[in-house]
């Protein structure tokens, strides 16, 4: 804390941030606590206000891909430039600060498993696979091994308490244009012990403006873009490079069984696509199925995208009930949320057939296996109940 102090008393830090941030933590003073530092403004500022506050704050940076090739990569993080400027900020923050190598791991859980995504047809989010492994399970251990009694991050979501109850809640971020929980669903309950996310309930331009009269050099920094691991937002490159077999053309065929063209490769399409199908039939057609094994990409009209239902794998589950399936069985009502662009629309959760699903009170439109379904509660829409990945969906039928 000392050298905090020496650095930043030509500064004026807010006093409201640092009572937020304390909240949020919810430790005494001293207490130590590790911060996942990216090298990005609001990991950065999280570990300063942590350190403002009192506490005996650690940082740790993941390096999670190639250094070498990702330092001209703007928007990119855990590489190059940006463990350079977590070093940085560290050494101005006061605080001691560790690198660990953990690329050989990320390449396994995360972009191996990316392409292997696009090979099955599906449309993968990998930040969403990183914070459930890599970041959520083995930096947890890593914090745990520090002697941390809680670990932060930068993440733009909030951990509550439900009325006489000391099960933690994830709620939505207090700025709705920043909130993360889409991307967090997967978070367990025990992990949720031991997480803290001090920004929370803090607007970005509050975050950026502690960043300022704190004097760090990443105070402006643009937020990370696209997926960090893939080079201008071309995530072919990464699959082509890894699994080469995924370019292997194909027939693009109407659901109505008419072969209307070809296509370089299944990983090149997603549903819901219109663009890029390269053929000319007169009405607008959009990707409606990707069968991965016949290497087609069935397309039709637009109503061919609407979903009556859903099913989930690979649940998570933070409402009262003790399980996912308990809530289906029950009949759970859910505000289900299908990509991180849209709104929740309300639904419910069942069985049938033993597989667990979420079925929608109107029709969602244009909803890919792979991606998440994250589940909110009707009777308080900001907290999070959990979610799954995207198994395969229930088309609705089109009239003849």
């Amino acid at each position: 804390m000392a050298a905090m102090d020496a650095n930043l008393s030509a500064h004026d830090l807010s006093d409201r941030a640092v009572a937020t941030a304390r909240d949020a933590v919810g430790l005494p003073a001293g207490a130590r606590v590790v911060v996942a530092m990216s090298g990005g403004v609001d990991s950065t500022v999280t570990a300063a206000l942590l350190a403002r506050a009192g506490y005996d704050v650690v940082g740790v940076t993941l390096q999670l891909y190639d250094h070498g090739a990702a330092i001209a990569k703007k928007g990119a993080c855990c590489a190059g430039q940006d463990i350079m400027d977590a070093r940085m900020a560290a050494e101005r923050i006061g605080i001691p600060h560790y690198v660990l190598d953990y690329e050989s791991r990320f390449k396994e859980q995360v972009i191996e498993e990316f392409a292997d995504a696009y090979l099955r047809g599906e449309t993968p989010i990998p930040c969403v696979r990183c914070n459930q492994t890599v970041k959520f399970r083995d930096l947890l251990d890593v914090a745990r091994d520090l002697g941390a009694e809680a670990m932060a991050t930068g993440h733009y979501v909030q951990r509550g308490h439900r009325e006489g109850s000391n099960r933690p809640q994830l709620r939505r971020a207090g700025d709705p244009a920043k909130d993360q929980s889409y991307f967090l669903f997967a978070t367990t309950r025990e992990q949720l012990d031991f997480l803290r996310f001090p920004l929370g309930d803090m607007p970005k331009s509050e975050v950026r403006r502690v960043a300022a009269e704190l004097g760090l050099a990443i105070a402006d920094k643009p937020d990370s873009q696209d997926i960090c691991f893939v080079p201008e937002g071309k995530y072919t490159t990464v699959i082509d490079r890894i699994r080469p077999h995924g370019a292997i053309p194909g027939d693009i065929v109407h659901m109505d069984g008419r072969v209307l063209g070809r296509h370089e490769g299944v990983t090149r399409y997603t549903i819901g696509q219109r663009r890029g199908l390269n053929i000319a039939v007169g009405d607008p057609l959009f990707v409606v199925r990707i069968d991965a094994d016949k290497r087609q990409v069935i397309v039709g009209p637009r109503e061919a995208l609407l979903t009556a239902s859903l099913v989930l794998k690979d649940g998570n589950w933070l409402g009262v009930q003790d399980s996912l399936e308990a809530a289906a069985e029950a009949g759970q009502p859910v505000l289900a949320r299908v990509r991180s662009t849209r709104e929740p629309v309300p639904g419910r959760l069942a069985m049938v057939d033993g597989d667990l699903r979420v079925v929608f009170d109107t029709h969602e439109e244009g909803v890919a296996p792979g991606q998440a379904c994250v589940l909110y509660d009707p009777a308080d829409p900001e907290r999070v109940l959990g979610g799954g990945f995207i198994a395969s969906t229930v088309r609705v039928e089109l009239a003849a």
